[in-house]
Parts: C-alpha cells; structure tokens; sequence
C-alpha cells in the first residue's frame, strides 16, 4: 500500500487525488468547510507531504474506525501542502520542511507541529553494483553538483574498497515539485558542505545544475528505476517497500548507520532544544557525533493549521486528531519505517496544540 500512495503523489492544486479514510483514492475539490458536525467536524481535509503520506493512511482508518471522522489526504508535496493550507483551501497542511519566514507571513497565524518522525534515504541504480554502498555528505553533494561523474570515481572507491565499481555515469535524479525530501536533503548537504551550502542552499526547491527531475517520490522512483547510473533521494518508506537499493551514509561519529526507525530516533533524541509555540522547526540533519547510531538525514513531518480562523468545528476536530496522532498514533509507526515521537516533543506538541482555537 506504501507503493500504492507513492503513486497517487501529483502536483499542487486544489483539486487532488486524495486518500480517504479507507485508504480509497477520490477525485474531490478541497474545502476548508470540514464537511458537517456535531460536536467536531466529521471531515477532515488536508494535503502535502508524500513521505508522510503512508502514515496518514494508517491514521485515517483507524481514527475513522475511532471516531467516525473522515480524514482525506492529498499526498501532493511539501510545497503543495503549504499553498494550499495558506490559501485555506484545506484543513491541514503536512511538510517535512519548517515554514520560511516568509512562508510563515503569507499563511497568516500558522503554527507548524511536528507529528512524525522518519528519514530521507539515498537510492541508486547501478547494475552490477551491490546494496548499501557507503557514501559522505562531501561526495554526495559532488555527485550531485556534476562534480563526481563516473561510480568508479576515486572519492566513491575510497570509500568502498573491494567493490567493483563501474565507469558508469553518474545521473543525480531530483524533485521538480515543492519537496520535504528535497529541503531535508539539501540542508543536510548544507550542514556538510560549504560550497553547496554556498552553490545551492537550502530550500523545498533548489536550482539543480543537471541531472533529471521528477514530480513527487513515484516520479523519482520511476525515473530511478528506468536508469542505470541514477541516484536520487527519496522517502525511506517509499524506498524499502519499492526495493530500491540505497546508500549508508556517514554520520558525523564517522558511522554508516543503517536508515530506519532506530537510527531514526538517536538523531531526534540529540535535539536537546525543543521548542514550543509552532513558530519554529527542528532541525535533525547531521546530528553530532556523540549521536553515534543517528541517520544523518532524518526529518520532522509538520502538521500545518492556523491558530484561528476555521469553524469552531474544524477547530474542535484538528485539535483532537493531532492530539490523538501524537500518542495513540505514534503505536506502531514502526512497521511503516517510522520513528516514535520522543516524550520532549509529544510534550512540547501537546501545549501548542492548545494555541488552536
């Protein structure tokens, strides 16, 4: 079903293709009206990230099963999310990356709550070429800048001695759309590097100098598996249950964690600073060196909602949806290649969650 999702992401519009709460794909023209309610809105709408997309899935049945609340979720991106909770044509906005600050004057009130915990992971294809190569941050942000061209090249053969590695060129494959995957990738290459800190920067878009571009984690994965040479960064669930094969890469203890729940939570248990009020992100890449089994490309997913604003209804139910999603929903994420909300968090989330009216 992971898959499955993968392929519904599109672009941002307000008319998405969207999953309900029984996991059904529905054609629906968005609506920040929350549908009917008694005591709390019995609809629920909201859009943007496809990392968190599978996730959401599982949520909306259960909290339907729940609760008999309607949560439909349109998996568009990051950057998607944000316009359309901005111009209030849903509920809920979801993005892996923290509102800019002009991001967060345009949407108004906003408030960012981090409600899920999972990684971007490094994918290739390369025939020949075995599982789990290891890679730093340095050659990643030169394969990907057209610095480092061919898979044999000495930088990548350093690091993996007794792999044949072939002259195969190397094709970086990137998001076109307004990405999570794409602000987590380049900031940690900016925490890493210098030069593409300075080249590129950070951002849900980024002006790639080559390579080929696809519209949502699908897209690239598509494009990942018709290329031989390519590497690309994805969601992890996307990447495991597609059976891509994907890079170890190094942290700052100068381990080569494995991506997944575990070394998912040692990087957000680094964070010693969590902050409350929803007017900041957190931070996970490039955790320090003391975090040694972290996965240097985890990432926060956000849910975004104005503090006022929507029916009192509306209010009511996101309210006890993102309650219910930081606790009773955190259970379990494991199995979709999640991590568990560290208790710091849950309890700086509960205490914003207040904020919304």
């Amino acid at each position: 079903m992971l898959a499955a999702l993968g392929l519904a992401a599109c672009g941002s519009s307000s008319s998405t293709k969207t999953v309900t709460a029984k996991g059904a794909a529905s054609s629906s023209s968005s609506s920040s009206s929350g549908g009917s309610s008694v005591g709390g809105a019995t609809t629920l709408i909201g859009a943007g990230s496809t990392l968190v997309a599978p996730l959401l899935q599982e949520w909306a049945s259960a909290y339907d099963t729940a609760y008999s609340v309607a949560i439909t979720y349109g998996p568009i991106g990051s950057g998607g999310g944000i316009t359309q909770i901005t111009g209030r044509t849903v509920n809920f906005g979801a993005s892996d990356a923290p509102l800019t600050t002009s991001e967060a004057a345009a949407c108004k009130g906003c408030i960012e709550i981090p409600w899920a915990l999972a990684a971007t992971s490094i994918a290739y294809n390369v025939k020949g070429v075995p599982n789990n190569l290891k890679l730093t941050g340095p050659v990643l942000a030169d394969m990907f800048t057209g610095k480092i061209t061919a898979w044999n090249a000495p930088q990548i053969k350093a690091l993996n001695p007794g792999v044949n590695l072939p002259d195969t060129k190397i094709v970086p494959i990137h998001r076109t759309d307004g990405s999570g995957d794409t602000y987590a990738f380049t900031n940690y290459l900016s925490h890493v590097d210098p030069a593409f800190k300075s080249s590129i920067g950070a951002a849900t878009t980024v002006n790639w100098p080559g390579g080929l571009g696809a519209k949502g984690n699908s897209g690239v994965g598509g494009a990942l598996q018709s290329t031989n040479g390519g590497i690309a960064y994805i969601a992890i669930a996307y990447v495991l249950q597609n059976k891509f094969d994907f890079a170890l890469v190094q942290n700052a203890a100068g381990k080569y964690p494995v991506p997944g729940p575990t070394s998912i939570l040692a990087a957000a248990n680094a964070v010693k600073t969590i902050p409350s009020g929803g007017t900041s992100g957190i931070s996970l890449v490039d955790p320090p060196a003391s975090a040694a089994g972290a996965y240097p490309i985890s990432t926060f997913t956000y849910v975004i909602i104005p503090k006022t604003g929507s029916s009192a209804a509306v209010a009511a139910g996101m309210k006890k949806f993102i309650g219910w999603a930081i606790t009773t929903g955190q259970v379990g994420v494991q199995k979709l290649d999640f991590a568990p909300l560290p208790a710091p968090v849950v309890a700086a989330d509960k205490q914003t969650i207040q904020l919304i009216q």
